[in-house]
């Protein structure tokens, strides 16, 4: 069946959409979580948190900042995808689509308990009748609250990735590589994510469950927002 320009167009916008989101959100991502989380929660060590929160105020701010930017692209990424999945299956890449819209709800949710943090160490005044230690205790809830709400939107984004990596598999343009790294991000995002939620006495486990499939994770749909970027929508050389 021939392809219209109009539907040409329409797939090199939504490949470029997609392409470029996703390298703003792979960038948003080692910011907010992979630099500025990592470095001012010190897990297990709610004097040292609060500290380094209270002190780097603005960073901390610039982590939620992140976060936002993350969400939106999220959205946009759900409608780009569906975009240029739906002539290969229209029905699977809608239901991808809801998935990844779900996720960002619940991501939405969870950047929420950020903000929380971010009034809890920002204003210290106002919720005098708590001592320091009580303060520190509930911004470290908060804290948990965040990774066990954003774990559950993972299990989700992993559902997503599982029909991405599918759909992507039956097509002909789409190289294998990148539908099997999907797969497997997205065999990893559930697990990971699931034992964080259910199993997290079994850390060692779910360390080495990381390690195996990191690569899969970051290659895995980055290599698709590049492809995208690179290929998606252009007329086939051969043709």
């Amino acid at each position: 069946m021939a392809i219209s320009e109009k539907d040409l167009s329409n797939q090199r916008k939504s490949a470029l959409t997609a392409g470029i989101s996703l390298i703003i959100m792979t960038l948003a991502s080692f910011f907010s979580y992979g630099f500025v989380h990592g470095t001012l929660v010190v897990q297990g060590d709610a004097s040292a948190t609060f500290i380094n929160i209270v002190s780097s105020n603005n960073l901390f701010k610039g982590e939620i900042l992140g976060w936002i930017i993350i969400m939106i692209t999220d959205i946009l990424v759900a409608w780009a995808f569906y975009v240029f999945l739906e002539p290969i299956n229209q029905n699977l890449s809608l239901l991808g689509a809801w998935l990844r819209l779900t996720y960002s709800a619940i991501l939405a949710i969870s950047i929420l308990t950020l903000i929380f943090v971010l009034l809890l160490t920002g204003n210290t005044n106002g919720f005098s009748s708590l001592t320091i230690e009580q303060t520190q205790a509930h911004m470290m809830l908060l804290l948990d609250a965040f990774q066990f709400i954003w774990s559950m939107g993972l299990v989700v984004f992993g559902g997503h990735l599982l029909i991405v990596g599918y759909v992507a598999l039956k097509s002909d343009v789409i190289p294998k590589v990148i539908s099997i790294l999907l797969l497997l991000a997205s065999i990893g995002y559930i697990i990971i994510h699931l034992s964080k939620m259910f199993l997290p006495q079994y850390e060692a486990v779910i360390t080495t469950l990381n390690f195996i499939f990191t690569i899969p994770m970051i290659v895995g749909e980055l290599g698709f927002g590049i492809w995208l970027l690179l290929r998606g929508g252009k007329i086939p050389k051969s043709v």
